[in-house]
């Protein structure tokens, strides 16, 4: 064990209001807000939601004793308003705010609003939000303090003209002084927004030029700087907690290596790469950022661990990470529970603190996004979500079937955390309860988590930050029901559609769809699987109903034997194996989930109508967002791969670019209009003269 920061004279309190907590406001939304909710109303205190329009019937708002609505959808309009939450602070009679993550957790103006209204505010004093909340500040006070850090390069993107050669002469020479590859970092940044891998200098003007402009419209600070790309390092991250009187203590060390987009997606604790003596230097020079700064409440502070052995330091994030459940777990240690304790003035047990890791513990963040599209993010209606209730398994979300995903809002919709007596067992525990989740009206990353889970170099732990670069998506198994399953699935789709016309059926109900008098063909039926395959799923009953042919494009499966068929029921014997295959529609989709995981169906339509045929060269929006950004007007001539438009989904930019070089004929959309999925943008004709 390190040795934990030491009992000093009571903390500076300047920027903070300490006072018991009785109504807390919690400034955020989905599951982190139900989250803190459940250990508050542990501790006897009312808590307070605040939700946009979009959230009206979110789960978080259901949780609260007592709601206030921020009216509009955006989270720029509503969540992001400091002076609407802190009215809605005052109306409610709340004397604390807990800002949970994201959002305005590590904005210091919002902490200033707070303090300058009497109410506590559940974090950091302004003054240290405000040092950590610049990269560049905090890499030079770190460096100050003695703990190492990469090589920076301060970036000024407004003395930038892409039109001016001695400008970019000037930036291309800043970044001379680094190795190459580098990476655009933003400084207010945070969750892989604003951030780029640049390999090759004559890139490096549109990667900063893109980069500031997503910091901007994610943080409102468009500041970004440049550092060494570390190849394939791992991401190691320590848990601190400080209190008012200068006590610090770790609680040891996360490993947040398998990211996408430079997003983490899964996490676990402890890090498989961390013996005894890297983790006391880990969690000293934790310590002592933590202490350097005046630490209060719930932080971590972030390390890359490169491929020689040694770390260098990222940041500090002042506000508790998404994380947070794989240390709670392993530690035993309410980490809002202590937070909320802090901001009413209780002093840290540092003496009885036990920090001891107990077992290990994983996280997958499950999102609604769908992989195969360039993890283009998912919305609509949760028609089904039910994850299995397990032993060594806990579930956070905000929300449940029935809710309605916007895309408006960041789009994890739970984190799964599975604790195990080893590592091994959590891998293998979390990969399950994921595989057994029902999951319907969504796409989401499930598949690729449960792939990542049980690959072999996630098993032996041998991860880095370039792991879904080495595998790509495409190369993974992404389906949950491997082993030739998608015949017994399709059949299952088949037999229990079948069921729901009988059941729905006006005369001769007892009479199974598929039998005739005259029998020539089996019943049959084509399916879209994910990917495009179709598969055709056929079956033949006897008069009685109580045999069945079946077949699979065109093939009687005679290692399938027919048992029963309900509308949401099919039971079939598989190589002499009886297996419960349950059935869900939902829209023109069906899901199929059994004890192999589960598959998605669409059912091709035998006569499909003709439908309305778009303009040739016609963009259409790739999923519902915001468009922040028009690169083009009527008349102008673009290049292939040319960036016309950029949208805005779910927290991230997405780009739409020219899928060939031509005349822009027509534009449809202008900055901050709203888009749904196959929304025409702009119509761009080829130079051959063709639309």
């Amino acid at each position: 064990m390190s040795e934990q920061g030491k009992v000093g004279n009571a903390h500076d309190q300047k920027g903070m209001i300490i006072h018991p907590i009785r109504k807390l406001l919690i400034a955020n939304r989905g599951e982190i807000a139900r989250r803190i909710m459940t250990t508050a109303h542990a501790m006897g205190i009312s808590c307070i939601a605040v939700f946009s329009d979009a959230d009206s019937e979110a789960l978080h708002v259901k949780d609260a004793d007592v709601a206030v609505r921020l009216p509009g959808t955006a989270a720029t309009d509503t969540y992001l308003q400091i002076e609407k939450i802190v009215d809605a602070a005052k109306r409610s009679g709340a004397d604390a705010i807990h800002p949970g993550y994201g959002f305005l957790s590590e904005d210091s103006r919002f902490a200033v609003a707070c303090r300058d209204a009497g109410i506590t505010f559940v974090g950091p004093p302004p003054d240290v939000i405000a040092a950590m909340g610049s990269k560049l500040a905090a890499k030079d006070m770190m460096a100050q303090a003695g703990v190492p850090i990469l090589p920076t390069v301060a970036i000024d993107a407004s003395t930038i003209d892409s039109q001016d050669p001695e400008s970019i002469d000037n930036l291309l020479k800043e970044a001379g002084n680094l190795p190459w590859p580098v990476l655009v970092k933003a400084s207010a940044g945070g969750g892989g927004r604003g951030m780029r891998v640049v390999e090759n200098p004559e890139d490096l003007l549109e990667a900063v030029t893109s980069a500031t402009r997503e910091a901007l419209s994610a943080f409102g600070d468009g500041t970004v700087f440049l550092e060494p790309y570390a190849i394939d390092p791992r991401h190691i991250e320590v848990q601190i907690v400080g209190d008012i009187y200068g006590n610090v203590i770790h609680l040891n060390e996360r490993e947040c290596s398998i990211q996408r987009r430079h997003q983490k997606i899964i996490e676990e604790s402890p890090s498989p790469a961390v013996d005894t003596a890297l983790r006391q230097a880990l969690c000293n020079a934790a310590v002592k950022a933590a202490t350097t700064i005046g630490y209060v409440g719930a932080g971590t502070v972030e390390f890359i661990l490169l491929q020689d052995g040694t770390f260098a330091f990222l940041e500090v994030n002042t506000r508790i990470q998404v994380e947070h459940p794989v240390t709670e777990l392993v530690c035993g240690i309410d980490m809002v529970r202590l937070q909320l304790e802090i901001a009413q003035g209780k002093p840290l047990d540092i003496a009885s603190t036990d920090t001891t890791i107990k077992g290990h513990a994983v996280e997958a963040r499950l999102y609604a996004e769908d992989v195969t599209k360039d993890w283009q993010p998912s919305t609509g209606t949760l028609y089904r979500f039910d994850i299995p209730e397990m032993n060594g398994i806990r579930v956070d979300t905000g929300v449940a079937s029935g809710s309605v995903v916007s895309p408006y809002y960041d789009s994890m919709l739970a984190k799964v955390i599975s604790h195990g007596n080893t590592r091994e067992e959590a891998l293998e525990l979390l990969a399950s309860a994921l595989m057994r989740a029902r999951i319907h009206g969504i796409t989401t990353n499930r598949n690729l988590l449960v792939a990542i889970l049980r690959h072999p170099e996630m098993v032996a732990g041998q991860i880095d930050t370039g792991f879904l670069t080495r595998h790509a998506p495409s190369d993974l198994s992404l389906s949950t029901a491997p082993g030739g399953q998608s015949r017994l699935y399709a059949l299952a789709a088949a037999l229990a559609t079948q069921a729901v016309s009988r059941e729905n059926a006006k005369v001769q109900r007892r009479i199974p769809s598929g039998w005739r008098n005259l029998p020539t063909q089996p019943q049959s039926v084509d399916y879209e699987m994910d990917g495009g395959t179709v598969v055709t799923a056929g079956y033949e009953f006897d008069r009685y109903g109580k045999t069945a042919r079946l077949f699979v494009d065109s093939e009687e499966c005679q290692d399938i034997a027919y048992v029963s068929s309900a509308p949401q029921e099919v039971r079939l014997e598989h190589q002499g194996i009886l297996k419960r295959l349950q059935v869900d529609a939902a829209g023109n989709q069906i899901y199929v989930d059994g004890p192999d995981g589960s598959l998605v169906f669409k059912e091709v339509e035998r006569f499909p109508v003709t439908g309305h045929e778009l303009e040739l060269g016609s963009l259409e929006a790739p999923l519902p967002g915001t468009v922040i950004k028009v690169m083009i007007s009527e008349g102008q001539h673009v290049e292939e791969g040319d960036l016309l438009f950029a949208l805005e989904a779910m927290k991230m930019a997405h780009e739409v670019r020219s899928p060939t070089s031509g005349m822009v004929t027509s534009v449809y959309v202008g900055v901050g209009d709203q888009v749904e999925a196959g929304k025409i943008l702009a119509v761009v004709s080829n130079d051959e003269g063709n639309a």
